[in-house]
């Protein structure tokens, strides 16, 4: 992973065989990002995604496995404690060009990511709400 700062946002690299989660989670602690908004594309092999349902108050995941591209990687930078909670979602194409998607459980960089991230002031933490079944936006301060 690379990246750079340009004022208030970041552009990150993702390199090839770098797991999405991991990566950005590193970046976010060794930047002191607390607060953010991501979005991104690139090129992944291998992927899971869910499916929340309410109802059942369970994710439903499922693992993708070929050449994809990623044609929109979008979500938040938020906290839990003192560490990163990232809430993404993502949306992949294979060889038939049909998109599936979902909540980005882990993905596998093929080739390369960009991501470009939004740092700003403040801090937004996490609290489970009963009713969901999820961890919800807690307004700090």
């Amino acid at each position: 992973m690379e990246y750079r700062k340009f004022g208030g946002d970041y552009l990150v690299r993702i390199n090839r065989g770098e797991e999405v989660l991991e990566q950005l989670a590193a970046f976010c602690r060794a930047e002191g990002v607390k607060l953010a908004s991501v979005t991104g594309i690139g090129a992944t092999d291998q992927v899971t995604v869910g499916l929340y349902d309410v109802g059942e108050k369970a994710y439903h995941k499922e693992t993708l496995i070929g050449p994809m591209e990623i044609t929109s990687l979008v979500g938040s930078i938020t906290t839990e404690g003192e560490e990163p909670y990232l809430h993404l979602h993502i949306t992949v194409c294979g060889h038939d060009l049909a998109v599936k998607g979902g909540h980005l459980n882990a993905c596998r960089i093929s080739a390369t990511c960009e991501l470009h991230i939004h740092a700003m002031d403040g801090r937004v933490g996490r609290q489970y709400d009963a009713e969901t079944g999820l961890k919800l936006f807690r307004f700090e301060g």
